[in-house]
C-alpha cells in the first residue's frame, strides 16, 4: 500500500498576500487564491495559476469580469490547470459578478456579515463556494484577525 504524504496547508503569507493590510487588494487575491485551491487538484497548480492572476494583474473582480471567459481560460492552462479550466473560468465570472451585484467589495460582504456563522453562509450562497474554499478563505481571515 503507497501512503500519501500528508499536504501542507496553503496560508495567505505563502502567496505574499498581507491580509492584516485589510485592503480590498489583499482580500480579493486571498479569495481568488482560495477559489483556485479550493478545487480537487495540486497545489503546485494551484499556486502557479494563482501567480499566474498576479502577473497579468487580475486581482479584482472588475479585472476578471474585464478578461472575460476567453482569456480566463489561456491564463488557466498557462497554469497547468487544465482539466479544470472551462469551469474555473465560468465559475470565477461568476463569482465574481454575483459579489459586485450584492456586496460591492469583498470587504464590504466581511464587514456586512452580522458574525462569523453569517459570513460562512454568505460565502456558502455562491454558486460554486463549497466548504473547503470556504474553509481555506475563513481559517486565514480568522488568523489575521480580518474577522
Amino acid at each position: 500500500m503507497i501512503k500519501k504524504a500528508p499536504s501542507k496547508k496553503i496560508y495567505s503569507t505563502d502567496l505574499g498576500i498581507d491580509l492584516e493590510s485589510k485592503e480590498e487588494n489583499e482580500l480579493f487575491k486571498w479569495f481568488l487564491a482560495c477559489l483556485l485551491f479550493g478545487r480537487p487538484i495540486q497545489q503546485g497548480v494551484a499556486k502557479k495559476t494563482y501567480f499566474e492572476f498576479i502577473k497579468e494583474s487580475l486581482t479584482s473582480p472588475e479585472a476578471i469580469l474585464q478578461a472575460g471567459w476567453d482569456k480566463l481560460v489561456k491564463i488557466l492552462d498557462r497554469g497547468h490547470y487544465i482539466r479544470y479550466d472551462y469551469s474555473t473560468a465560468t465559475k470565477l465570472l461568476e463569482v465574481c459578478q454575483t459579489l459586485k451585484e450584492k456586496y460591492g467589495t469583498l470587504a464590504n460582504l466581511i464587514n456586512t456579515s452580522q458574525n462569523f456563522k453569517d459570513l460562512q453562509n454568505r460565502l456558502l450562497e455562491f454558486k460554486g463556494i463549497g466548504p473547503v474554499t470556504t474553509e481555506i478563505l475563513l481559517r486565514d481571515l480568522k488568523l489575521h484577525k480580518v474577522i
